[in-house]
């Protein structure tokens, strides 16, 4: 782990913090300990939901550190398990993490927000892609920008690096909710406590499932999983967790997941 993140487990949910003053930039080391963080995460059957925040109340983070770059200390090889940022590449992450945008996320920061399951703004947070203001292809914002909003507002933002604000992310989708500042980290854990209490194998089998037939029909999509294919959709029909779930209904109880 490195000083530029603070990882912190409460229960069931795993905090993971940029802090690095000011922006808090992504260099290599940040990289690979976001990376280490989020594989401990993936791997742990104990933990169910997870939250990536900043520390402060400016950025959520610069993203690629771009003075470290311009002085050699950014290696793209060397950006660790997940790829840049740790997760944009972690393509077996099948458990759910919360963005808690606390201020800006800017190119890369707001390619690593892009990469999670939900997201939460402060009412100032900003979001934007400055990659073509310094002549570089904000390449994960290419990739994932234009499934998640509108086309022409998504090539708006990857061809000129304006700035959308919180309520205007909200409005087309791209934000769950906006907050005041002080009542964001309270809303993150209480929607991580949610999802943390929920079925495991079920959170597994949608996140497989939805990046698995994104390029679908909807008939594909059926014969996808009735063909035994998605290992994660199979290990939930079969589960002592989907009899759970029956069983708690039928005696009118709260199921007990066990991830099993």
């Amino acid at each position: 782990m490195t000083d530029s993140l603070n990882v912190v487990r409460n229960g069931r949910v795993l905090e993971v913090t940029l802090n690095r003053p000011k922006a808090n930039a992504i260099d290599n080391a940040t990289s690979r300990a976001l990376g280490d963080a989020f594989a401990e995460y993936r791997d742990d059957p104990d933990l169910r939901c997870a939250i990536l925040t900043g520390a402060g109340d400016r950025f959520f983070s610069a993203g690629w550190d771009l003075k470290a770059a311009n002085e050699g200390e950014v290696d793209a090889s060397d950006f660790g398990v997940g790829g840049f940022a740790g997760i944009t590449e972690m393509h077996d992450l099948n458990k759910p993490v919360i963005a808690a945008l606390n201020g800006m996320a800017v190119g890369g920061g707001f390619e690593l927000a892009l990469c999670c399951d939900m997201i939460l703004a402060a009412e100032h947070a900003e979001v934007f892609l400055a990659e073509v203001l310094s002549g570089i292809l904000a390449d994960a914002g290419s990739y994932r920008l234009h499934r998640m909003i509108p086309h022409h507002i998504a090539m708006e933002m990857l061809m000129t690096g304006r700035r959308m604000g919180a309520e205007e992310a909200h409005k087309w989708g791209l934000v769950n909710e906006v907050l005041p500042a002080d009542k964001l980290m309270e809303r993150a854990r209480e929607l991580a406590e949610s999802v943390a209490n929920g079925p495991p194998l079920v959170y597994q089998a949608i996140k497989d499932i939805v990046r698995s037939t994104s390029a679908m029909t909807i008939p594909e999509c059926y014969a996808y999983t009735a063909s035994g294919a998605c290992e994660t959709y199979n290990r939930q029909q079969a589960s002592d967790d989907m009899r759970e779930g029956a069983a708690a209904f039928a005696e009118g109880r709260t199921p007990e997941w066990k991830g099993k």
